[in-house]
């Protein structure tokens, strides 16, 4: 992809699933990449299994204090990011009349709450510098209703408007995009060979395969592409699929 060499690219969540493959793709590209993830375990096996990594920065995207803390690293490690992976995210399922409102709360936190306070702590820094790219992690439970998913689809629908708020407010100097996977092979799914062969493509996507999407849409190829929500579901909106 023309324009990624050497750029700084801070990804959320990164030391697993799609943050992890998205992490490989920008070192590909020539990248230098700071991972934000609460995990510490998951971090150190990751300095140990892909090397090159610029920074590993623990973090709890959910706390503002937090997020301002480890952003202050972020600036010692690359400067100015160039572009945010808004990945971070977690899921849980539960018919809506058994949903615990602390579970309510941690999704929203981590899922909603997280994008916000990451998103503004790197316009902060983009806007008073060069611009830049936010690609935020939307998801299809956010583009329409699935079973006992109340709480994630709630939180990837409000992740997709806040997408094209920032958009608006961010321009000319700042590009918003949201990603919004269908079933990926991650630990996140936890249910997926169930649903497999429901998928018009009878297979889930692969980390890869979404991490090539953040890689062009945080490209000089899509320069002109800010505002949007892209499904990469492998047909299962355009059937009106729904979570089994």
């Amino acid at each position: 992809m023309r324009g990624l060499e050497g750029k700084a690219i801070i990804i959320t969540g990164g030391a697993s699933g799609i943050g992890k493959a998205t992490a490989g793709r920008f070192l590909e590209e020539g990248a230098r990449i700071v991972i934000l993830d609460r995990d510490q375990t998951a971090m150190d096996a990751m300095r140990a299994a892909v090397p090159g990594i610029a920074g590993f920065v623990a973090v709890n995207v959910a706390d503002p204090d937090d997020v301002a803390r480890a952003f202050a690293e972020v600036d010692g490690l690359v400067g100015q990011p160039d572009v945010l992976i808004n990945n971070a995210g977690i899921s849980r399922r539960h018919e809506f009349t058994e949903i615990p409102f602390s579970e309510w709360r941690e999704v929203m936190g981590i899922n909603l709450d997280g994008v916000f306070l990451v998103a503004q702590q790197a316009a902060r820094r983009m806007t008073a510098g060069h611009g830049g790219v936010i690609l935020n992690m939307g998801s299809t439970n956010g583009l329409t209703g699935y079973r006992r998913h109340a709480t994630y689809s709630s939180s990837k629908a409000a992740v997709v408007e806040l997408t094209r708020c920032m958009a608006l407010d961010l321009a000319p100097s700042v590009r918003v995009n949201a990603v919004c996977p269908g079933f990926v092979a991650t630990p996140l799914l936890t249910y997926g060979a169930a649903i497999a062969d429901q998928v018009p493509m009878k297979r889930l996507a692969q980390p890869a395969e979404i991490a090539a999407l953040f890689a062009f849409l945080a490209s000089d190829d899509a320069a002109y592409i800010t505002g949007q929500a892209f499904t990469v579901d492998g047909g299962e909106l355009a059937g009106g699929l729904a979570s089994a």
